[in-house]
């Protein structure tokens, strides 16, 4: 009975003294350096979110905890992204949520975003992009919301069709290019995305293309914005005006949509033109009837030059005698002032 309790006892020590070496393990157990927030960022586990504002970085920061869905990147001085700049050790991340808003950033490499396959909102506004590789995005299939707000100068403007024609941007939902002085829709095809909205504002957009208003009836469930450009209504507009008309719905901003030019239009919304204040077919018939116009009064003159040179004769004869006619009386105007003017030629008349 003795050796029985024994025994037992010696078990039940051993299992306590196990427990206490597993505490103390843990407790004195370096952190992860892949779960350790960077001194530079505010860290929220609870959230998984990473925020690292105003700092002196020039490049995206290496060691961001494995635990991050959102990761918050503001007012550094990060002027390219480079290659792989989220994928430093060849692993993806969990993050869905990405901003990357005033950083500065200039320049957007090939494949910039590789490790962010998960990703599902990327914020690039207010920076100043002048190149944007056309797979800058390549990669981001999961990738719903992309933010360009206030960003391009001009070379990249010219660079951004092929930069979102990439096939790695099907499925996206929601894309936003206000302030950025576009002049035309920058999406060669939009039935090639699954958008639900397109903000167009604060560009420089005077008309949309046939080609682009035959795709915004065919994407009947997309939201165009397009309020605050300088839309020229003229004959250009025709297209875009109908389905304007047709179609309001797909556009929410329409009643704010206004002319810019010409000046006798100036201010009036889109929606209160008349269909002949764009129709093309009045537009070629007035400039039809100018150069009609210019065609007759050409005609009449060389019809007015041709009987001039025939009767060029006759013609000469009249002003000869409308000049001597014109002699004749001069000088009997002439004489008669003679006369009045000297005193004896007066009494001499008497």
């Amino acid at each position: 009975m003795w050796i029985f309790y024994s025994a037992d006892s010696s078990k039940c020590l051993f299992a306590i003294w196990n427990q206490w070496c597993l505490c103390l393990c843990l407790l004195f157990a370096p952190v992860r350096a892949d779960d350790a927030c960077l001194s530079s960022c505010v860290c929220a586990r609870d959230s998984g979110t990473v925020t690292c504002h105003d700092g002196e970085d020039t490049e995206v920061p290496g060691g961001i905890p494995e635990w991050t869905s959102t990761l918050i990147l503001g007012g550094n001085n990060i002027s390219t992204l480079q290659r792989g700049a989220f994928s430093s050790n060849g692993t993806d991340l969990e993050i869905t949520h990405l901003s990357l808003s005033y950083n500065g950033i200039q320049v957007i490499e090939p494949y910039a975003f590789l490790g962010l396959s998960r990703l599902h909102l990327l914020d690039l506004s207010h920076n100043r992009l002048v190149s944007i590789s056309a797979r800058a995005f390549h990669g981001l299939l999961e990738l719903r919301s992309l933010y360009l707000n206030s960003s391009l100068l001009s070379p990249a403007t010219a660079q951004l069709s092929d930069a979102l024609g990439t096939q790695s941007l099907r499925n996206l939902h929601r894309l936003e290019l206000a302030g950025n002085r576009l002049t035309s829709i920058p999406l060669v095809r939009l039935d090639i995305y699954n958008l639900h909205t397109l903000v167009l504002t604060n560009n420089s957009i005077e008309s949309i293309g046939g080609e682009n208003v035959s795709s915004l009836y065919q994407q009947s469930r997309m939201r165009v914005y397009l309020s605050f450009n300088p839309f020229r209504c003229n004959c250009d507009l025709e297209e875009f005006y109908y389905w304007l008309k047709n179609s309001s719905l797909q556009c929410p901003d329409a009643a704010r949509l206004l002319c810019s030019e010409p000046e006798a239009k100036r201010g009036i919304p889109l929606e209160q033109l008349r269909g002949e204040d764009v129709d093309c077919m009045n537009e070629n018939l007035e400039t039809v009837s100018y150069v009609f116009l210019g065609l007759v009064l050409a005609l009449i003159g060389v019809v007015f030059l041709m009987v001039l040179y025939l009767n060029r004769e006759g013609i000469k004869r009249w002003l000869n005698n409308i000049r001597e006619a014109c002699r004749d009386q001069m000088e009997v105007y002439h004489y008669r002032y003679e006369q009045d003017s000297d005193p004896r030629l007066a009494n001499v008349a008497v």
